[in-house]
Parts: C-alpha cells; sequence; structure tokens
C-alpha cells in the first residue's frame, strides 16, 4: 500500500514537471523573443535618432544652405508677374528710359567749343528725332518686361542666382555636422538598402510599431505563465506531495522573469520637436522629426552607466543598485531551491537559510520598481512642460513638439518578478512553517 503511495506520488510529480516544462519553455522562449526583440527596437530607434538628430537638420548650415539654394532657383525660374505687378513695373521701366534720354539730351545741349563737338551735335539733331523716340518709350518697356519674363531668359537668371550661391559654397566654412551626416548615412542606407531620409523614416517607423505590439504580445505570453502557475498553486494547495515540485519549477519561472526584466529595455526617454513649419522668401521651409534627445536602458544599462562614472558617489549608487536589486533576489532565489532539494547539512546551513528566509528585507528590487516609476513621472512631467514652451503656433511659424517618452515591456516584466517573488515567499512560509523561524 505504501510502495502504491509512492508510485503514485512519482508519477504525480513527473506529470507536474512534464506538463510545467513545457509551459516554461514557452515563457522562456517568449522572454528570448522579448529580450531580442527589445535590442532590436533600441537598434532602430537609435539609427532613426542618428539620421535625424537636430544637429544634423535644424541646426546644420548646410542644410539650410541646401533650402535656400532651392527656393532661390524655384523663385527665379517660377517667378509669374501679376497685371498690378506688370502696370508697376511698366511704369518704372519707362520713367528710367525717360530719365536715360532726357540725361542723353541734357548732354548734346551743352555748349561745344571744338570743331568736332559742333559737328557731332549738329548730325545728332540732324538726324534723332527726340520726341518721337520719347513716345516710343512705352513699347520699349514693354519689349524688356517680355524679355525678362522669358523662360530661356528666367533660366539664366536662375544659372547667375545660383552662381552667387556657389561663391558662399566654396568658402573654407566646413559644416562638421554635414560631414558627419553623410557618413552616418551612407552607412545606414546601406544597411537598410534605401535611397533617401524619408523611405529610411517610413521603413524604420513601420518595422518599430510592428515591434512594438510583437513586444507586448511576448510580455503578456510571459504573464499568462506565470499566472498560471500561481492558479496551480491554488489547486494542487492539498496536495502536500507537490508542494517542493512545484516550487522548484516556480523558481526556475521567476528566474526568467528576472533575466529579462533586468536585460530588457525598461524606459525610453525620447524628445524630438515633430514639425517646425515658417516661411522663408514667400515659401514654406519644413523640417519634421528632428530628434532633440533619445536613450534607451535597461536596469543592467543603468548599473554598468553609474559604475563606468568617475564620481565615487555615481560608482556607490550603482554598486548599491547592484548588491540590493539584483544580486540579492538571485541568491534569495538559489537558496531557496538549495534549501527544498539539497541534503540536510546543506538546507540547514545559515547562509542559505538567511537567504532564503530573511534576506527579503534586504532586497531593495521592489525600490527600484517604485524608483523607475517616479523617474518616469518627473521626466516624463519636466519634458512635457519643456517641450510645451516650443510649442508655436502662429501664421509665418509652426513648431510641434513630441514626447515619446514612455516605459518599456522590460520595466513590466520586473514589476511582475517583485509580486510574484513576493507570492513565492509567502507561499514557502506555508510549506515549510518550522524553517520560516
Amino acid at each position: 500500500m505504501q510502495e502504491h503511495a509512492k508510485n503514485k506520488n512519482f508519477f504525480a510529480n513527473l506529470f507536474l514537471v512534464l506538463g510545467l516544462a513545457v509551459l516554461l519553455c514557452a515563457e522562456a522562449y517568449s522572454g528570448y523573443r522579448l529580450h531580442s526583440l527589445s535590442k532590436q527596437q533600441e537598434m532602430l530607434k537609435t539609427d532613426f535618432s542618428d539620421v535625424n538628430n537636430i544637429t544634423l537638420g535644424l541646426f546644420s548650415v548646410d542644410q539650410w544652405r541646401d533650402d535656400i539654394k532651392g527656393i532661390i532657383n524655384h523663385q527665379v525660374r517660377h517667378f509669374e508677374m501679376t497685371k498690378a505687378q506688370r502696370k508697376d513695373l511698366q511704369k518704372e521701366v519707362e520713367q528710367i528710359i525717360m530719365a536715360l534720354i532726357n540725361k542723353a539730351e541734357g548732354l548734346l545741349n551743352k555748349p561745344q567749343h571744338s570743331l568736332g563737338g559742333k559737328l557731332k551735335k549738329l548730325a545728332v539733331k540732324t538726324f534723332v528725332n527726340t520726341d518721337k523716340i520719347k513716345a516710343q518709350v512705352p513699347g520699349f518697356a514693354r519689349t524688356i518686361i517680355a524679355q525678362a519674363d522669358n523662360p530661356n531668359n528666367k533660366k539664366q537668371l536662375s544659372k547667375l542666382a545660383m552662381g552667387k550661391v556657389a561663391v558662399l559654397e566654396q568658402s573654407d566654412y566646413v559644416d562638421s555636422a554635414l560631414t558627419a551626416k553623410d557618413s552616418i548615412t551612407t552607412v545606414i542606407f546601406k544597411k537598410y538598402h534605401v535611397k533617401d531620409q524619408d523611405a529610411l523614416n517610413k521603413q524604420l517607423t513601420t518595422s518599430l510599431e510592428q515591434i512594438r505590439k510583437t513586444m507586448y504580445n511576448y510580455s503578456f505570453t510571459m504573464l499568462g505563465c506565470v499566472v498560471f502557475v500561481l492558479l496551480m498553486w491554488w489547486l494542487l494547495r492539498k496536495r502536500t506531495e507537490l508542494h517542493v515540485t512545484l516550487f522548484i519549477m516556480s523558481l526556475l519561472f521567476a528566474f526568467i522573469l528576472l533575466a529579462v526584466g533586468l536585460t530588457a529595455s525598461m524606459i525610453e526617454v525620447d524628445a524630438r520637436i515633430g514639425s517646425l513649419d515658417f516661411v522663408l522668401l514667400g515659401e514654406h521651409v519644413t523640417f519634421k522629426d528632428q530628434v532633440l534627445f533619445f536613450q534607451s536602458k535597461s536596469i543592467l544599462d543603468v548599473v554598468e552607466v553609474l559604475v563606468k562614472q568617475p564620481k565615487a558617489d555615481s560608482i556607490l549608487v550603482g554598486v548599491l543598485i547592484l548588491v540590493f536589486s539584483i544580486l540579492f533576489p538571485i541568491m534569495k532565489l538559489s537558496s531557496t531551491g538549495m534549501h527544498l532539494l539539497g541534503n540536510k547539512k546543506l538546507a540547514e546551513n545559515k547562509v542559505i537559510k538567511y537567504f532564503a528566509f530573511q534576506s527579503g528585507k534586504w532586497s531593495m528590487a521592489d525600490v527600484i520598481v517604485i524608483a523607475i516609476l517616479m523617474v518616469f513621472i518627473g521626466l516624463n512631467g519636466l519634458l512635457e512642460s519643456q517641450l510645451a514652451m516650443l510649442n508655436i503656433k502662429s501664421g509665418p511659424l509652426t513648431i510641434i513638439t513630441t514626447n515619446n517618452t514612455a516605459l518599456q515591456p522590460g520595466y513590466i516584466i520586473f514589476i511582475s518578478f517583485v509580486v510574484y517573488g513576493l507570492i513565492l515567499s509567502t507561499i514557502l512560509k506555508f510549506i515549510t512553517p518550522n524553517d520560516a523561524h
């Protein structure tokens, strides 16, 4: 009878392990995909911010030069006069021509003392009728205006104007921003097989939107796996012979949550000028998606940044986060597993028992969750207020800023680990009531 009970318990534990192993694989795969997509998203957004950085667009001298060059070329080639403008220009040209004729008459009417001068004056008065010429002035003016408005002549004027701009381009000034942009765009355009910035932005925006949806799907899959494990605890709460096996498997689910929560992006800071539009020389000049600042960090990234700082206080904060928010949870989970599975000597080890039952008060993972949330709320509010000050909507100038700062799936997974860990700690005290004291 006792042997039968042992066999029954063995098979029950075996089936429990096999069933949860399938679920564990699903969680592990979802975590791996979430981690990979998080890094891919960070890479795409970094490339986007590099190409669209404000220093390579709105703050680039050569970018402005190209825009002005295009406006001048377009203005000259496509200039069209209205009837009112033609009428006003007609009067001005007539006045200029008339002034020239009067000036010539004045020179001819001056007293001439030399024989040659007297002969020239006589010849002009004999053969040139100034009154007749003055009567033809309106016709001359119309001819001049027609020639100026001729497409071929406009083309020549455009070449002349662009030649003046080319002189400026040959100056000794070198725009380091444009040099950097040429280098960056050449590499990134080749990387994504595109030919211009608009095509790149469109491709990256589409890819990022798809990645974002997929990341959240994998996040919800991981959370669903954990919820199922907790449901199993409820269903098997009276099957004490399965509790150790179920708890060990639960620890494996917690390790995966912790690994993904630490390495996947948790917060993303993205501030940009979504659109800047103003009128220059009668034409609209537009800059879009000018990135002011972009950073995407996981908890491990934050620790790495702090530890690499030259200041001692930053290094100290990084070490504290590493020890109390990363190493302590890992030691607690590991010690709990060793306490349940190890031999009696290992299970009764003071260090193992301490980390398994008493280290929770030293773990600051929950503090990190609150700290990240507070940083996000404060930083998001600060960016919103500062960017709002840049928003301008008037006739000649329109500026629309965009704050894309957001918490990422890595933060959700880390919160899930903290809550799940607290639940497991409570469960551990129920299944090992004597050891918990």
